[in-house]
């Protein structure tokens, strides 16, 4: 089988509006591919990079692509998980980023090995794993989980209006035996759906139940939100901060928690901090709107059309940091 290439999403307008420092330090949380990483280190020489992912495979054709490149040398490359970027930085006693960026989602490369089990295109084992060194995937969620307990992932991040009908007819079909691969999967989901909504819909009747098993088992938004409650503290003052979500639930989360680390509060300065109240932002955003890819991007590269990069600066406080 042959993997298309990743494309990195917003490529350039990340790197405008991340790199302020052309020596500085910056980590990749989300590496995948290596696109936005390798785009770094190139347009930056003397920039150095921690990248971080979760899926061994990535981070290895990350390392043979640097190799390729001559950036390998001012590149460490950790698998881990972003949300455990704090601890990170510790063990390998590190100076406060000037930059992280996150994107969200999947890879294309993810997406087309079908041996991950990610594209309800094509068929794969149940897997869904971006760790695979993780025991839960998604068959075994499945299996573990009742009729309720599905339904609810599937409305709550799925966002699907026939989450119940769905639920149902997956157990079903585990019972049955006829439940062991992806396109079994969004065969179920297919049939389940009435086809007058299926007409009405611009995407395939599985996309929205894939997403959200996938969010399940990968603890996604657990980590995004983990992620977004310390962030501010891993950055130098001025260091920036730009995360690229690709569906309402995680530009949800990174809007509001943008929007929160700018409150300041109204009270008197003395009577704010007897409060606990902040009386300096912790952050401010560069981005007030998220910036979209133009018709080009999206033309040339159809799975960023729903892409949205939001931007912050941490606050160069008056206080002692």
């Amino acid at each position: 089988m042959t993997i298309k290439p990743h494309i990195s999403v917003l490529q350039r307008e990340t790197l405008e509006l991340l790199c302020h420092n052309s020596q500085g330090l910056y980590c990749d949380g989300t590496t995948g591919a290596g696109g936005h990483s390798l785009a770094l280190l190139q347009t930056f020489p003397k920039a150095r990079l921690i990248c971080i992912d979760q899926d061994q495979a990535a981070l290895d054709l990350t390392e043979q692509c640097f190799k390729k490149e001559g950036v390998l040398e001012r590149a460490t490359l950790i698998h881990g998980q972003f949300s455990k970027l704090e601890t990170i930085r510790n063990d390998l006693s590190l100076p406060l980023f000037d930059g992280i960026m996150l994107d969200l989602g999947l890879s294309s490369m993810q997406i087309d090995m079908n041996d991950r089990g990610f594209s309800f295109l094509n068929e794969g084992p149940l897997d869904m794993r971006m760790d695979t060194t993780q025991r839960l995937t998604a068959l075994s969620w499945i299996k573990q989980n009742n009729v309720d307990t599905i339904a609810h992932t599937l409305k709550t991040w799925g966002e699907e209006k026939y989450h119940k009908k769905i639920a149902a007819a997956i157990k079903s079909a585990l019972i049955q035996q006829t439940l062991t691969t992806t396109t079994d999967l969004a065969n179920i989901i297919t049939n389940t759906v009435p086809i007058q909504h299926q007409r009405r819909q611009k995407i395939h009747p599985a996309t929205r139940t894939f997403q959200a098993i996938r969010i399940a088992i990968n603890d996604e938004l657990g980590q995004l939100s983990q992620f977004l409650s310390f962030f501010p503290k891993q950055l130098m003052p001025q260091g920036r901060c730009a995360i690229i979500s690709f569906h309402s639930l995680e530009d949800r989360l990174v809007k509001q928690a943008f929007r929160d680390l700018e409150y300041v509060s109204t009270l008197p300065k003395q009577l704010a901090i007897e409060a606990g109240e902040p009386i300096e932002p912790s952050c401010l955003r560069v981005t007030k709107k998220p910036i979209t890819p133009s018709d080009l991007e999206k033309q040339d590269n159809p799975r960023s059309r729903s892409a949205k990069l939001r931007v912050c600066e941490r606050f160069k406080s008056t206080k002692t940091l």
